[in-house]
C-alpha cells in the first residue's frame, strides 16, 4: 500500500504559479505510475496528469499542455506538478493518485489540495 499526502496548493492569481508536491509512504514509490486529479465544484472529477514509473513518459489533458508540467523524483518519494499560467478555471480540489504499473485503474488516493485562482 501506498499512503500519499499533498501539500502546496492555495491562492493565486491569474497568471501566477504554483507547485504541487504528493509525498508518498513506503519503499516502493518507483513501483507506482502517478497522477493528478481535479475537481472543481459542481463538476465531476478530471484527469489532470500522469507520469510513468520511472519519469520518461508523461500524459496531459489538453486544457493544461504548455502550462502544467508532472515530475517525480523517485529518491524522494514525491511526484510534482509545476502549475503556470493559471487560469481561473484551474481553481478546483487537486489530488494526487498512485496506481500499481498492472493496474487500469488509480487504487491510491491523497485527501486532496485546494488551488484557487483569482481573476
Amino acid at each position: 500500500q501506498v499512503q500519499l499526502v499533498e501539500s502546496g496548493g492555495g491562492l493565486v492569481q491569474a497568471g501566477g504559479s504554483l507547485r504541487l508536491s504528493c509525498a508518498a509512504s513506503g519503499r516502493t514509490f518507483s513501483s507506482y505510475n502517478m497522477g493528478w486529479f481535479r475537481q472543481a465544484p459542481g463538476k465531476e472529477r478530471e484527469f489532470v496528469a500522469a507520469i510513468s514509473w520511472s519519469g520518461s513518459y508523461t500524459q496531459y489533458v489538453e486544457s493544461v499542455k504548455g502550462r502544467f508540467t508532472i515530475s517525480r523524483d523517485n529518491a524522494k518519494n514525491t511526484v510534482y506538478l509545476q502549475m503556470n499560467s493559471l487560469k481561473a478555471e484551474d481553481t478546483a480540489v487537486y489530488y494526487c493518485a498512485a496506481k500499481t504499473l498492472d493496474s487500469r485503474s488509480y487504487d491510491y488516493w491523497g485527501q486532496g489540495t485546494q488551488v484557487t485562482v483569482s481573476s
